[in-house]
């Protein structure tokens, strides 16, 4: 096999290993053949369903590196952003999304993007599951419909509020997507169709998540914030609503618990996915949701 394709091997490999916020280290090419190296790395990019598109870096430097480089033609990415891959290995469009370091926030603002401040910035996080994000994604009227995975674009996950403000900053976790992803292939082996699941909240910033806190209402220490929790429904037609799950003529919290049935299958099989799921009846202002979250241990509400 040629240098190059080796090449691309240890760097698909390196990126599907590294940690979001762990040193830069070289990936040490185990005992397969670069076929299967490189096949591996690969499908370990677009995650355990397959679907991903996106694999997000929190550090630019990485860009620099010989293989790397080589990707973008040689080009020096000093900042933030979105940037296709080109390579042929790759059979559909995918990118990698450099983050805008935490340490670049400044008070309770991201540029003049508002998003108040994490507990762990004025107390030690509880829980490795609390510290603080390892950087935000710039957002951009240009990028803003970027396919993260097969169903999600990365204004699907954007904090309700500030409109007009741009850029705006999000934070946002792939194993989250992945787990959204198998939701729903689970749901369409069963004979559940589904052509669009609305993320209704996706990432919270702090100052917005506060808006919502108190008796029934949301959790100081929100997931949300930490871009690993997404509420959810399937609205296949459009209008805003949950659909039909179930095929029993009502839409109601049991179509909810479908999605949340699908949710403990994909946690059975596929353990580093473990989180919070949550159900949520309709009210006034809205129909019936589900919580869906990675926090890295079981939790349920709401059945």
């Amino acid at each position: 096999m040629c240098d190059g394709l080796v090449a691309r091997s240890e760097f698909y490999l390196w990126l599907s290993r590294r940690p979001p916020s762990g040193p830069l280290v070289r990936a040490v090419r185990p005992p397969l053949s670069p076929d299967s190296l490189l096949g591996a790395a690969l499908d370990s990019l677009v995650g355990l369903s397959g679907m991903l598109r996106v694999k997000l870096v929190a550090d630019l430097k990485v860009l620099e590196l010989g293989p790397i480089a080589r990707l973008f033609g040689g080009k020096r990415v000093s900042q933030p952003g979105v940037y296709p891959v080109a390579d042929s290995m790759i059979k559909r469009p995918f990118a990698l999304i450099t983050m805008l370091p935490f340490t670049a926030k400044s008070g309770s603002r991201v540029g003049s993007y508002l998003v108040g401040s994490w507990p762990s910035e004025r107390r030690s996080p509880r829980s490795p599951a609390y510290v603080n994000p390892a950087g935000f994604i710039q957002v951009t009227r240009d990028n803003q419909d970027t396919q993260v995975s097969e169903h999600f674009r990365l204004r699907d996950f954007l904090t309700h509020d500030q409109q007009n403000i741009w850029p705006k900053y999000l934070v946002l976790r792939e194993p989250l997507v992945d787990k959204l992803e198998l939701i729903i292939q689970d749901l369409s082996k069963r004979g559940v169709t589904v052509k669009r699941m609305t993320v209704m909240s996706g990432f919270r910033t702090p100052q917005y998540n506060a808006k919502g806190v108190g008796a029934g209402g949301r959790a100081s220490d929100s997931r949300h914030q930490y871009g690993d929790a997404a509420d959810v429904f399937v609205d296949n037609d459009g209008n805003g609503r949950m659909d039909d799950l179930n095929r029993d003529g009502r839409v109601d919290h049991r179509d909810a618990q479908v999605i949340l049935d699908a949710a403990e299958r994909i946690e059975r099989a596929y353990p580093t996915l473990v989180g919070g799921g949550g159900l949520y009846r309709a009210t006034r202002a809205h129909g019936p949701f589900a919580h869906i979250d990675v926090r890295g241990s079981r939790a349920r509400w709401g059945s």
